[in-house]
């Protein structure tokens, strides 16, 4: 089968290794698309501690092609995706029941092989049928689960002013999850374009365009918006700056949420006396294990809109276009179709 298999940070090709052998507790899916995430870009570059040679790719769907002997409750043929993160079951946080703390984790993509290929095979207990979307709106699922666990982190309370930084991939998945949860007002804040349009539809009760030249621009916007702030605020773009300007809005006593995924050695500047005196809290959220059900039930059920998202398809031989178009944030979603 074609494959992406990176040898070492940045060096990567497209070439034939064999298909996936299965064991009995596995099933082979032949892959129909893959989204291009932040997180492989971060793999590319060699953070996050991949396990190198690896084929990364983690945002998946295709079709059940092949079934181990213990398989039971999926059938050939059958559309699926799967959830991507595996605890141990044995370390010190799992036996406290955090698992997605695991100290051994591992995730399909970064330190196990991806679906940046034909084929993938994938632990049976970790598959779930897909039923009603279409291939570009289960790319999305994975991203969904990571959003709807950062909802369950956010913990928000009904009746919230919210200020979401960015409006990528997931701040869209987000925007509409925050108006479904208990935000009576959503302002989110992005660079001028289709993504932020996008979001102005699907969600947001009010957009402020980030002015990367003269910041106070929109921090002036942000002040007409709400003069005290907002009760909970999410950076979702991955810049320190804006995690600053996060803190900042923040009303006394609220919420700020560390989203974005950011490069290994990224370091913002807080004012400690600031946290105590307004009685702030930051809280993080890291990726998900035990989402995928409730994504899909938002997905399935159209609560979470997602058809739009996806702006390009770009074949697995192009690869490299694809990293091109990412990196230059052309564009929403990448789908990788092998």
């Amino acid at each position: 089968m074609k494959a992406i298999v990176y040898d070492a940070p940045r060096k990567f090709e497209f070439r034939d290794i064999p298909v996936p052998k299965i064991q009995p507790n596995e099933i082979l899916l032949r892959v129909h698309a893959c989204g291009l995430c932040g997180t492989d870009l971060h793999v590319h570059e060699g953070e996050f501690g991949p396990r190198f040679p690896l084929t990364p790719g983690h945002e998946f769907s295709g079709e059940i092609v092949e079934l181990g002997s213990e398989v039971t409750g999926l059938k050939q043929g059958q559309r699926a995706t799967a959830s991507t993160t595996m605890a141990c079951g044995k370390c010190f946080y799992c036996k406290r029941g955090d698992f997605l703390e695991c100290e051994n984790l591992d995730g399909i993509g970064v330190e196990i092989n991806g679906a940046f290929a034909e084929y993938i095979k994938l632990r049976a207990d970790l598959v779930f049928p897909i039923e009603k979307l279409s291939t570009r709106e289960s790319v999305m699922v994975e991203p969904t689960a990571c959003a709807v666990h950062g909802m369950q982190t956010l913990a928000m309370k009904p009746a919230s002013r919210v200020l979401l930084f960015g409006a990528g991939p997931t701040g869209q998945v987000l925007a509409q999850l925050l108006k479904l949860n208990g935000a009576s007002h959503l302002t989110v804040a992005a660079p001028a374009g289709p993504k932020l349009d996008l979001i102005a539809r699907l969600a947001a009760d009010e957009v402020v365009p980030i002015n990367r030249k003269d910041p106070e621009v929109h921090r002036r916007g942000l002040q007409e918006v709400s003069a005290n702030g907002f009760d909970y605020v999410i950076e979702a773009t991955g810049s320190t700056d804006l995690l600053q300007d996060a803190i900042r809005f923040t009303r006394r006593r609220g919420t700020i949420m560390v989203y974005a995924v950011y490069p290994d050695r990224a370091i913002a500047r807080i004012t400690p006396a600031d946290i105590m005196r307004r009685e702030l809290t930051i809280k993080g959220s890291f990726a998900q294990i035990d989402c995928f059900p409730r994504a899909l039930d938002y997905l399935e059920s159209g609560k979470v809109k997602v058809d739009e998202i996806v702006t390009h398809e770009v074949p697995l031989r192009d690869y490299q276009k694809a990293l091109d178009l990412a990196f230059a944030r052309e564009g929403i979603k990448i789908a990788i179709t092998p």
